[in-house]
């Protein structure tokens, strides 16, 4: 389970989240707002890319502040725009960095690294130079990267915004059947309308927190002139 207690966050003089209070247990939770509204950084406060203001992140009990490199071991992380994460020459050579940054022993990295690329179809671009992979494949190149590590929980921000039609399907299809628990930050409403629970960020607090059924409709009418 995610739990904040008494979370809030700012840059500088400017309040960015004010008091959350939450228990994070379902299967797939999604995270909507407009721009500005808190959301992103409610995501990275999650696996402690970031730690707050006030208050505490605790993720399985561990605290983010204390414990973040533990906490990052639990909680994947895959932003928005991949380029962000692709660090290394080759697709395999990313993924084996990332790898051996998580512990994976030495011996164990190139049938990791092979698993993996045929789990995600990119085993035909294993010596492929990574940062000329397509946007839907470097999408896929960050998560699978992220999930090679087998985290408990995997924290998307905006999964879909970059990408095509077909890739869009693509990366919908594969967040629906992933086994770890999900928080998927989004502007895609109808890639959210299957989850088990949404939350709806404005101005910094949670204005609504339920089924999609519920919270959807709420944050449209937000936004309805």
């Amino acid at each position: 389970m995610i739990e904040l207690d008494g979370v809030s966050h700012r840059f500088g003089e400017r309040e960015v989240l004010r008091d959350l209070n939450l228990r994070l247990s379902e299967n797939r939770i999604a995270v909507v707002g407009a721009n500005g509204s808190g959301k992103s950084t409610f995501a990275r406060l999650l696996n402690g890319l970031q730690t707050p203001t006030a208050g505490q992140v605790r993720v399985d009990g561990l605290d983010t502040r204390k414990q973040g490199r533990a906490v990052r071991k639990l909680v994947g992380f895959v932003f928005q725009d991949p380029d962000v994460q692709i660090v290394m020459p080759t697709v395999a050579e990313d993924l084996a960095f990332g790898l051996k940054h998580h512990g994976v022993t030495k011996h164990e990295i190139p049938d990791r690294v092979t698993e993996t690329l045929a789990a995600y179809g990119l085993t035909e671009f294993r010596d492929h130079p990574a940062h000329l992979l397509s946007g839907g494949q470097k999408q896929l190149l960050a998560i699978a990267a992220v999930l090679s590590v087998r985290p408990e929980y995997v924290v998307f921000d905006e999964p879909t915004t970059l990408l095509d039609l077909r890739n869009k399907r693509r990366i919908t299809r594969l967040l629906h059947e992933l086994p770890q628990r999900l928080v998927v930050v989004s502007h895609d409403l109808d890639l959210l309308a299957d989850f088990d629970r949404v939350l709806v960020f404005d101005e910094g607090r949670i204005v609504a927190d339920g089924p999609p059924a519920e919270t959807i409709p709420y944050y449209v009418e937000m936004h309805t002139d």
